[in-house]
């Protein structure tokens, strides 16, 4: 059970103090404690077997002793000394090992264990150092940015409440910053608190930064003793902002410089490589000497050709640094002539031209109907086929969006022309009658019989192409009959007859209209044939000649008697069927 002991001692114990022994061998012994853990102090004496009693004390700067702790060797008892600042603090084992609890920096003093006999005193002393772990270093105070060329306050590197005292390192990029004058200025101080006599250590670094330092990291450390020796401490990474003056100016053209059309906005971008970039500039326009002071962007809206040439730009303070780009504003211009809307009549000439200006090579397309063409057209005799929507298109192929097109309707007009044919069925028992008619617009066919006046409602009809079609009828004339055509259109009403014998009278029927396409392939066969004609008339020249003149007497001979007796037959016919009528 712990008490307090008396201002006083026995006898024994004050006489034999002064008289103590220090056990040989034992030396300094120093016990190292961490701020805040529990100091632990052996007494390192061996316990006679006559011990009275043991006791510790620790020794002030002037070497007079205090009393703590007491310990009787019979009792058991163990008493305490009224110590202020050991308080509730101490322990005192049975083997005299003395425990010191919330280790103090106060607590680093010399203690020394004592064991007394009846005759003798035995001293053991021991040396307690005490050690706190200061706090992980922060750099604080930093700066918003550094400039190049300039030495500048970077920032405080601080460390609190260490014991004892440590040291500060700064560091970029994980290397030793090294005091280096106009370019790396550290300032150390350190402080300790007067209650709790904790250090705080404070480091100041002035650095002077160049473009190399953008994105380097900075860092501090501190390193300071403890219980098992040296150890350091890192903060956490800085990075700071570089300024740095314009070194070179850029312009940039949006959109893409090599694309820009009439009608197009044009926005200039003025770029210089300092930090902080540039906020103002001034622009520099074809023709115009003077710059236009505005912010890193200037706009041109609704560009024309004439805004082709040379832009530039320029820092306020400094033109002579200055950047430049070529600007071609790309135009796309196209004449067609005629255009709208033409009417013409058939067989006129009709010259086309379709007219490009660019300012780079163009391409040229003809579409008539919606069908591309192989070749501009070109009219000397207009033909109804001829008539169509006709459209001339161009582009600039490396300029989307630059195309332009004009169109061209042409109509061919023409009078209506009248071919009339017949045909007999080769049973006999009918004629085929085809009224062949060309003209536009397109004419109205009417059928009639000459006489009478009687129309023919019972008509088949061809598709109208090109400017043509016909009307067929098939009759069964019991005697010899006058059709007449009538084609009108808008320009003008044309007739034609055509005399049909009786069903009964063979007659010389009439070859049908040939179309363009098969006219096409017989003028090619015909072509041929003249060819081979004249390599034979070339090969047998006389007997040619000689044969030539016979063959075209015997034709006409012939032509001119069957066409008489033709003639006869069909009026003697003709002469009985008035009879019959006026009967």
């Amino acid at each position: 059970m712990a008490s307090k002991a008396g201002p006083s001692c026995r006898l024994v114990f004050c006489l034999l103090i002064s008289a103590a022994v220090l056990r040989p061998g034992l030396g300094w012994y120093t016990v190292n404690s961490a701020y805040g853990d529990t100091i632990i102090m052996p007494c390192r004496l061996d316990v006679p077997h006559n011990l009275m009693f043991g006791k510790w004390k620790y020794e002030k700067p002037d070497g007079s002793p205090v009393f703590i702790a007491f310990r009787s060797s019979t009792k058991k008892s163990v008493q305490y000394d009224d110590v202020p600042e050991y308080k509730d603090r101490l322990s005192l084992s049975e083997n005299y090992t003395l425990s010191i609890s919330n280790a103090r920096i106060s607590d680093e003093k010399r203690f020394v264990c004592m064991l007394v006999t009846e005759d003798n005193v035995f001293e053991a002393p021991t040396t307690v150092k005490v050690f706190k772990q200061p706090s992980k270093p922060e750099i604080v105070s930093k700066a918003p940015f550094l400039e190049t060329e300039q030495l500048k306050q970077l920032g405080d590197c601080i460390s609190k409440d260490s014991y004892p005292d440590g040291n500060i390192t700064w560091y970029r990029n994980g290397k030793v910053l090294q005091p280096l004058e106009g370019v790396v200025v550290i300032i150390f101080k350190k402080q300790m608190d007067p209650v709790t006599q904790l250090y705080t250590m404070t480091s100041s670094l002035e650095y002077k930064a160049t473009k190399a330092d953008i994105q380097m990291p900075f860092t501090c450390s501190v390193t300071y003793f403890g219980p098992s020796g040296q150890k350091t401490v890192h903060s956490e990474q800085a990075i700071f902002d570089i300024y740095y003056p314009t070194e070179q100016v850029t312009i940039q053209v949006l959109p893409s410089k090599n694309a820009i059309k009439e009608g197009d906005n044009i926005t200039l971008k003025c770029l210089g490589n300092g930090n902080p970039p540039p906020e103002e500039f001034l622009f520099y326009l074809p023709g115009q000497p003077e710059g236009i002071r505005s912010s890193n962007t200037y706009t041109l809206t609704d560009v024309r050709r004439n805004a082709t040439g040379d832009y530039k730009c320029s820092l306020i303070d400094k033109r002579s640094m200055i950047a430049s780009t070529a600007i071609t504003v790309h135009y796309l211009d196209l004449s067609l002539n005629p255009s709208g809307e033409v009417t013409k009549q058939i067989g006129d000439a009709l010259p086309v031209s379709c007219t490009i200006s660019a300012s780079r090579n163009a391409t040229v397309v003809w579409m008539k109907d919606n069908i591309r063409l192989r070749s501009s057209p070109s009219f000397s005799s207009l033909h109804y086929q001829d008539a169509g929507n006709y459209v001339c298109e161009t582009a600039l192929q490396e300029v989307e969006g630059l195309k332009k097109r004009e169109s061209l309707t042409l109509i061919v007009e023409g009078k209506p022309q009248i071919k009339m044919t017949k045909k007999t069925d080769p049973s006999g028992l009918s004629k085929t009658i085809i009224c062949h008619v060309e003209g536009f617009p397109k004419p109205a066919i009417q059928w009639t019989i000459t006489g009478s006046g009687s129309v023919i409602n019972q008509t088949e009809e061809s598709p109208y192409i090109n400017g043509r079609y016909y009307s067929k009828i098939i009759i069964s004339p019991e005697e010899n009959v006058t059709l007449t055509c009538t084609a009108e259109n808008q320009l003008e009403r044309t007739v034609n007859s055509l005399n049909v014998s009786a069903i009964s009278i063979p007659e010389h029927d009439e070859a049908d209209e040939i179309s363009d396409e098969n006219r096409e392939k017989v003028n090619d066969q015909a072509k041929l044939i003249v060819g081979i004609v004249v390599g034979l008339l070339l090969a047998a020249l006389v007997a040619g000649v000689v044969y030539w003149l016979y063959m075209k007497k015997s034709k006409t001979a012939s032509k001119h008697v069957n066409k008489d007796l033709g003639n006869l037959e069909e009026n003697k016919k003709l002469e009985e069927n008035n009879h019959k009528t006026e009967a």
